[in-house]
């Protein structure tokens, strides 16, 4: 349960919120399994665009390019389900907008299953598939920032980089469980079966995922800075529904801005390694001049990969508690300058050793972003536009820069014949990522912004009001 400061429930200090741990590892469990659901459908997709391709779209040079593009469109509306949501969730709470972007993306991929192939239905294929990322899009555009804000406002101050962290494991758990599933079908299946219907059932599967998340939901309270935001202002509801975005655009245009130059860092490097990586190992290596290893053998390393960070970032979240976001972030953008052409280069010499080098320098990158962001971000903005605030800036940025990945990367790498354009994007991403830590404040340990400081036990209340330290954010 949670204990708000005006209750004083318990012997709590007024203006302390005391989050016990089983609630809290209910709230990182729900916020975490709608990453699954959303990521789990990106491993699948990223890992299966071959078959994707062979599928919905008619032979010919640019239907690699068609695969991508199916891959971005979601990302196109993105912005709309933020400008959406995002502000929705802010008038009528977290746990029932996440509730609703959880099923809609779990729908969405489902359906996507039942597409007939092009050689059946000709240009309905991709249009209908067109159609079903529009709506895992526009659902997605709530569901990210949501969470973020979810955990993060259940978060004690001292501990938020911790348990913001898990909503990365569930990024990483989806992914990896979507590419290990569409990587053993087409081995333990006869060649028929996988190009027909095996390839679709790790689609299927998507909507189970999605009710255990609506369950887990719908079953906790509403967050407490949420709550006491609500018993604060009784006319709240009739007073927000164009407020929000407009004190977003007039007051808080620079934290969008700063959140927006770290979703860039953040997510171009995800996307290189999760959704583009595949591709390039497969195809766009040997089309530069390159060598490439053997695509089940690429695969593995990248599923490994995956899985070993879901360990490890829970431990460097851990760590941001304690040294500070900042560093942590300071340490990725740096890297990707850094170290960005040496990374693909030895992705195209053709040794697996290699590869593997290469591809976990990157995601040992990635997960310094992914690890310290989930609590970064939402102490960029007060609760009552926080929703609001991280899913627009959070959607517009993602899908003008890093959504796009692949589908600039593959035009840009066929279209040039020059392998290097993933090393220029990653350094772009390092940059724009150094221009906006230079002045961003280390949230760690602080409250966050119009909210009641946060602890784990009611002793930890006493000790901070005895202190003099119990000040709002």
């Amino acid at each position: 349960m949670t204990d708000t400061a005006e209750a004083g429930a318990g012997g709590t200090p007024a203006n302390i919120t005391v989050t016990d741990d089983a609630t809290m590892k209910r709230a990182v469990g729900a916020a975490a399994v709608g990453n699954i659901t959303e990521w789990f459908d990106f491993g699948v997709y990223a890992y299966l665009a071959t078959t994707i391709e062979a599928n919905f779209f008619p032979p010919g040079p640019l239907a690699q390019v068609g695969v991508f593009a199916g891959f971005a469109v979601s990302f196109l509306v993105r912005p709309l389900g933020g400008l959406f949501f995002g502000p929705l969730g802010d008038r009528i709470g977290r746990t029932k907008v996440l509730s609703i972007t959880v099923i809609m993306m779990a729908v969405g991929t489902f359906l996507l299953g039942f597409i007939p192939p092009y050689s059946a239905i000709g240009i309905w294929a991709p249009i209908l598939l067109v159609l079903c990322r529009v709506v895992q899009g526009f659902s997605t555009g709530g569901e990210y920032a949501g969470a973020m804000t979810f955990i993060a406002e259940y978060s004690p101050d001292r501990r938020r980089g911790f348990f913001g962290s898990f909503l990365e494991c569930g990024t990483f758990i989806g992914y990896a469980l979507g590419a290990t599933v569409a990587t053993i079908i087409p081995l333990v299946s006869t060649p028929e079966f996988a190009s027909t219907w095996a390839w679709r059932i790790p689609f299927f599967i998507a909507l189970p995922l999605g009710i255990v998340g609506v369950y887990l939901r719908v079953k906790l309270e509403e967050t407490p800075a949420f709550q006491t935001l609500l018993s604060e202002s009784e006319e709240r509801e009739g007073q927000q529904a164009g407020a929000g975005i407009k004190m977003l655009f007039t007051k808080y245009w620079p934290a969008m801005l700063t959140a927006g130059g770290l979703v860039v860092a953040w997510n171009i490097t995800n996307y290189m390694l999760t959704s583009y990586m595949p591709t390039f190992l497969e195809d766009n290596v040997t089309a530069t001049g390159g060598q490439a290893i053997d695509t089940t053998t690429s695969q593995i390393i990248q599923i490994v990969i995956l899985w070993v960070a879901v360990f490890i970032i829970p431990a460097l979240g851990l760590l941001s508690d304690r040294v500070g976001r900042k560093p942590l972030l300071l340490v990725g953008a740096v890297a990707l300058v850094v170290l960005a052409f040496p990374m693909i280069y030895v992705l195209t010499l053709g040794s697996v050793p290699l590869v593997a080098l290469g591809l976990g320098v990157m995601a040992v990158i990635l997960i310094l972003f992914s690890s310290t962001c989930p609590s970064t971000l939402p102490a960029l903005f007060p609760t009552e536009v926080r929703y609001g605030g991280l899913s627009i800036s959070f959607n517009i940025f993602v899908s003008a820069f890093a959504g796009t990945t692949s589908l600039i990367m593959t035009a840009l790498v066929l279209g040039t014949g020059w392998g290097y354009w993933p090393a220029v994007y990653l350094i772009f991403a390092g940059i724009v990522g150094l221009v906006v830590l230079v002045k961003l404040k280390d949230p760690a340990g602080k409250p966050l912004l119009g909210s009641n400081p946060a602890v784990s036990t009611p002793e930890e209340a006493r000790e901070l009001a005895a202190s003099g330290s119990a000040t709002r954010g």
